[in-house]
């Protein structure tokens, strides 16, 4: 029997969302199929942990800037980064974004 890969790509409001599992062990078809599945449910609960993340955030965004910092900066020094939940890592990402867009400071009126 053959050794495998599979593959399973997914997009979700137009993010891409790609798992890929590889065995070097010889497998019948029936645990390849069952490796597909594996790599299939992996992709699913992906999508599902980018919705939450995302609803957080579009929640968070209601929130004033000096609040979502003073929350991150609270988050990040008291709150161990595997222990966080959806809710707490949406704020951190949200902020650590609009700390990175700042860095550049286009100015939008500047003639080309």
């Amino acid at each position: 029997m053959p050794k495998a890969s599979v593959k399973v790509m997914l997009s979700y409001n137009y993010c891409h969302f790609e798992v890929a599992l590889s065995s070097d062990q010889e497998m019948t078809l029936k645990e390849i199929n069952e490796m597909r599945k594996d790599a299939q449910k992996l992709a699913n609960h992906a999508i599902e942990q980018y919705r939450t993340a995302k609803m957080y955030a579009d929640v968070a965004m209601y929130r004033s800037p000096e609040s979502l910092k003073a929350e991150a900066g609270r988050i990040c020094t008291e709150v161990p980064e595997a222990e966080r939940n959806p809710a707490q890592k949406a704020i951190v990402k949200l902020v650590e974004e609009e700390n990175y867009r700042g860095r550049y400071g286009y100015d939008d009126e500047d003639e080309f």
